[in-house]
């Protein structure tokens, strides 16, 4: 197990090639939030930020999190070789579309329909670790499943509450985008 103070291009070569990675948030009082993340959602703007992408999903407890606690580990491993763990600690916040430097952090990615907020992290410390018991897998393709779901979706007023709600599941609040950005086709 190695530490480090910021990412190093190597680093940032092996986040780039991985199709997933896992958010982990927690608040006092609150359940532990794990998510599993894809879509080519995320960025590493310079040795000390990384961001990523959000869209609409199952709840939004990582902005909740963040808004009481500010504390975020995300996690990458790799699932062919070389095998490795890669966390990256540090301090995140939400940018929602009517925050100022949305627009700048929004021009690093693709478009993805349902987007409602980049979470920007603050890197605190990476750390690498063996990743010896993580199996081989192939990645076979993306779910369009959730941007299908976003596209249908445009314009009602389902999507709206979906991607606005106000509360995560244990009442905290959850700061919510008053404008949706435009976010393209599936």
């Amino acid at each position: 197990m190695d530490f480090f103070p910021a990412l190093t291009d190597d680093h940032r070569a092996f986040v780039m090639r991985q199709p997933v990675f896992f958010v982990a948030t927690a608040a006092e009082g609150a359940r532990i939030n794990l998510s599993p993340k894809g879509m080519d959602s995320f960025r590493v703007l310079d040795p000390k930020t990384v961001a990523y992408l959000d869209v609409g999903g199952s709840g939004n407890e990582t902005n909740a999190h963040l808004g009481a606690d500010g504390r975020i580990t995300i996690m990458f491993c790799a699932f062919d070789q070389p095998a490795l763990i890669f966390r990256i600690y540090g301090r995140g916040r939400a940018v929602l579309p009517q925050d100022e430097g949305w627009a700048e952090f929004y021009a690093q990615f693709t478009p993805l329909p349902g987007t409602r907020q980049i979470f920007v992290i603050a890197v605190d410390e990476v750390q690498t670790s063996c990743g010896w018991g993580v199996p081989f897998m192939t990645l076979d393709r993306e779910r369009q499943t959730l941007s299908k779901y976003h596209v249908a979706q445009a314009g009602t007023d389902r999507l709206a509450k979906w991607v606005g709600r106000t509360k995560s599941i244990d009442g905290l609040p959850v700061r919510v985008a008053t404008v949706l950005p435009d976010c393209g086709a599936a």
